[in-house]
């Protein structure tokens, strides 16, 4: 049987769900997340919100690799925050995007369904690949990125009429 969830357990799973949201919603109207705009501020927010609750929690009793992924999202936000670079501030918040997706899908799988979910550990081979694949996806979209990014640094030559 699953052990139940706690309050924060639950608290937590709740305010994690709106940084995927406002990160998802980003990346389809702007094709990144941007921090000055309201969907990416909100993306901050409720990032910040979903690491702090996490810090509560903990199945072996003290700091685990959560947490250190949590504090890993915390510090890409926070060099995106302070970098000059489009590119630097780009590709920071969608890395700590994907750093909130691993936690997320190790407990995912190894809790749902309920009483029979669906990875044994987060060494199961469907959570192994499921990770590759975020992974696959997450260069694939740095690499989207950085190639729109340089197409609007190129200078536009319009023809003569």
């Amino acid at each position: 049987m699953a052990n139940p969830m706690s309050i924060l357990g639950i608290l937590h799973t709740l305010v994690s769900v709106p940084p995927i949201v406002f990160g998802v919603w980003a990346f389809l109207r702007d094709g990144r997340i941007d921090p000055a705009n309201r969907v990416g501020k909100a993306y901050v927010v409720s990032m910040i919100t979903s690491v702090v609750t996490s810090f509560g929690l903990s199945s072996t009793g003290g700091f685990n690799p959560g947490h250190g992924l949590g504090l890993l999202a915390l510090l890409l936000m926070a060099v995106g925050a302070f970098a000059s670079g489009t590119y630097v501030r780009t590709l920071t918040y969608s890395a700590s995007f994907m750093v909130l997706l691993v936690p997320g899908i190790n407990e995912t799988l190894t809790r749902l369904p309920a009483g029979q979910p669906l990875a044994s550990s987060p060494q199961d081979p469907l959570v192994q690949t499921s990770l590759a694949a975020l992974l696959v996806l997450f260069l694939c979209g740095a690499t989207y990125q950085v190639m729109k990014l340089r197409a609007r640094a190129q200078p536009q030559v319009h023809p003569q009429s």
